[in-house]
């Protein structure tokens, strides 16, 4: 048992591996769509690559989607729409109008033959009004030619203009009466009727909408049948309008059909196989090529982290609405991967990634090449993102790219440019603005996995950030001391193509330590004073030992990342305070040499590494007199071999020839800063 746990514990990270591998294979497989993909590749005016098709069961051909809207336009453009007639306004306009035409034309003003001649035109008058009504107000603007009127339990069909409407119908009443030479009468008579007359005519709104939907419910999403074994399409024979409907409905029917509930787990194991062999060649990847980053647990996790948002928000995508797919910023990716780690994983891993998407997205060829081309696009023009006009630059690039790819697979599949969606350019633009995103994300995941990119180390860098200001305050050599090695260290790590901006914020800060005691280090002593001479060399050398551990804990207290305290953790690695030790042999007294020995540990990158030497070399410069190259040579030679005869560089994965080219940078860099000028004569 106890061997186990030992076991387990020893190989805890490979351990915490499998288990990303198998809940990110878990992930993935659980987003796909719930369909089987058709074993045949085609797509428009490309010839038929494979055998003779025939038609492995009977099936139906479907229409497409612009067919069956096309049919519902025709249908709604068609729609007649239902008006109901009120039997009972009608009614009650007759006897207002018997009520009231004693009153107008009463027999003290009218006599008793014009009273019959105009109540009898006012009743035939009614009888033409309310034929077929008067429309109410709010429906008077009918856009149709014609309409349903209901009518006694009876729909008939009538011109549209064959309803009256209120504001019509004092033309209609003058002309009445002039044709009946009654004009005279007109005043009076239209004071009677517009008393009268009432709308009795009302849109149905229920009924019109139930009768609309049962047309469109007839629709037929089919367009005829394929019995089995009929020849679908010749080899060689190119994919056209009428056999490309028959494959896509082929193509439909079959993934519908082989997703049923005895093959779901066999679908279901093919999807797990396939995403397993993916996922395998990025941890091969990582271990072959980025060993750095597939030690890292964090690191790891963060790039499947990645892998798994895009996967799940592409196929959200396509359940919501696969026309939508390009609006995903899959670009993204690349972008941040190149921010944290390199172009190269960048590339790699965001064509991992579309191959897994391939299974999910339509016309998955023209997908897949699009998003590699503009991952490629994005990895070659992304750079210094931390100068904000870089970004949008990319991301016109990245733009023009999606569009010149779509033109020319329109072309491809069209022979020309008709019937192009120019909708889809918008997803483009819109695509491009939320890789805009990238900035605010790069600074979120900074923040959720303690990983830092060129922003935030631009950020640091500057000298009049707090923590630096107070450095310059409390301890000005250190501070001068840091910004000199911070210039040899940039200089070396641009010569062997090491993170130049992160070994410089790593050199400004790793002596932050000394601001709690400044005066215990040569650099900041202005007078001839030394308080180290009143003290012995061990407490002398445990003050300079723990400028390391003050300096670190500063920094988690002003929240430095970790990869820049690890240049404070790191510069002396495992080196002895040797100017004190030296001191403590010359007293011939019992001591420990752990007790002048910095505490480690020894530099782990090619960054650390870098720093340590600039470190080195720069403190021990104040001491040359009158320097020559022949004596910087020596001097820089003697520190550097010193510490690798210390085995100061062993984790550090740096080579031979790159320490020879630091050197080199070095001694250069130190001539210039000491080379003494051609004396003037006063």
């Amino acid at each position: 048992m106890a061997k186990t746990l030992d076991s387990v514990y020893k190989n805890q990270s490979l351990i915490y591996k499998y288990i990303l591998y198998v809940i990110t294979i878990a992930c993935i497989v659980f987003f796909f769509p719930r369909g089987g993909k058709f074993k045949y590749e085609f797509q428009k005016g490309k010839p038929w690559q494979y055998e003779n098709l025939y038609a492995p069961f009977d099936f139906s051909i479907k229409k497409t989607a612009d067919e069956i809207a096309e049919e519902r336009n025709a249908i709604e453009s068609d729609q007649v729409d239902y008006y109901q007639y009120d039997e009972v306004a009608a009614s009650e306009a007759y006897q207002i109008f018997a009520d009231k035409f004693p009153v107008v034309f009463s027999t003290e003003k009218f006599s008793n033959r014009s009273r019959r001649i105009l109540e009898s035109v006012g009743k035939d008058f009614l009888d033409t009004i309310y034929s077929y009504g008067i429309l109410r107000k709010v429906d008077e603007l009918i856009s149709k030619n014609s309409l349903y009127l209901i009518k006694d339990s009876e729909a008939r069909r009538l011109p549209s203009d064959a309803l009256y409407r209120m504001g019509t119908i004092d033309d209609s009443i003058t002309k009445v009466l002039n044709d009946k030479r009654l004009g005279s009468y007109d005043a009076d008579f239209k004071t009677l009727l517009f008393d009268v007359l009432q709308p009795n005519v009302s849109f149905d709104e229920e009924l019109t909408r139930r009768e609309l939907e049962e047309a469109l419910s007839e629709i037929s999403l089919t367009r005829g049948n394929v019995d089995e074994g009929k020849l679908i399409i010749a080899r060689g024979e190119v994919v056209e309008a009428d056999n490309l409907k028959i494959l896509e409905s082929l193509k439909a029917e079959y993934e519908s059909e082989l997703w049923t509930e005895n093959n779901y787990y066999f679908i279901l194991f093919g999807y797990t196989i396939l995403v397993a062999l993916v996922l395998m060649m990025l941890f091969l990847f990582l271990k072959k090529y980025r060993p750095e980053v597939f030690r890292n647990n964090v690191k790891v996790t963060f790039i499947f982290f990645n892998i798994l948002l895009m996967v799940f928000i592409t196929t959200l995508v396509v359940k919501y609405n696969e026309a939508y797919v390009y609006v995903v910023p899959l670009c993204i990716m690349p972008l941040i991967l190149k921010t944290f780690f390199d172009a190269r994983l960048g590339l790699f891993v965001h064509v991992l990634t579309v191959l897994i998407l391939g299974f999910v997205v339509p016309n998955s060829f023209e997908y897949i090449f699009l998003q590699i081309i503009a991952g490629i696009v994005t990895i070659l023009t992304v750079s210094e993102l931390y100068k904000r006009a870089n970004l949008f630059i990319s991301v016109g690039q990245i733009t023009l790219i999606y569009i010149i790819g779509y033109f020319a697979f329109h072309i491809i599949h069209e022979g020309n440019l008709d019937n192009v969606n120019w909708y889809i350019f918008g997803f483009f633009f819109l695509n491009g603005m939320i890789t805009l995103f990238a900035q605010p994300l790069i600074y979120i995941y900074e923040k959720m996995f303690g990983m830092v990119s060129d922003v935030s180390l631009l950020e640091l860098s500057d000298t009049n950030s707090k923590l630096l200001k107070e450095l310059s305050n409390k301890a000005p050599g250190t501070f001068h001391h840091s910004l000199q090695v911070a210039n040899l260290a940039e200089a070396s790590a641009n010569e062997i193509g090491a993170n130049a901006m992160l070994v410089r914020v790593g050199a400004l800060y790793h002596d932050i330590g000394k601001m709690n005691n400044p005066t215990y280090f040569t650099e900041n002593q202005v007078t001839s004073i030394n308080p180290h001479d009143d003290l012995d060399p061990k407490e002398s050398a445990r003050i300079i030992i723990n400028h390391v551990i003050e300096g670190i804990e500063l920094a988690r207290k002003y929240n430095l990342p970790d990869r820049v305290i690890d240049f404070i953790r790191t510069h002396h690695g495992t080196s002895f305070v040797y100017y004190f030790y030296k001191k403590q042999q010359e007293l011939d007294q019992p001591f420990k040499e752990s007790d002048f020995r910095y505490p480690g540990p020894i530099p782990f990158s090619k960054e650390t590494a870098i720093l340590m030497m600039a470190d080195s070399v720069e403190a021990a410069s104040k001491s040359l007199n009158n320097p020559t190259y022949q004596i910087i040579d020596q001097f820089v030679e003697k520190i550097i071999t010193g510490q690798m005869n210390g085995n100061q560089f062993l984790n550090a994965n740096i080579t031979f020839k790159e320490i020879q080219m630091i050197k080199k940078v070095l001694k250069q860099k130190l001539t210039n800063i000491y080379h003494l000028r051609v004396e003037y004569p006063e």
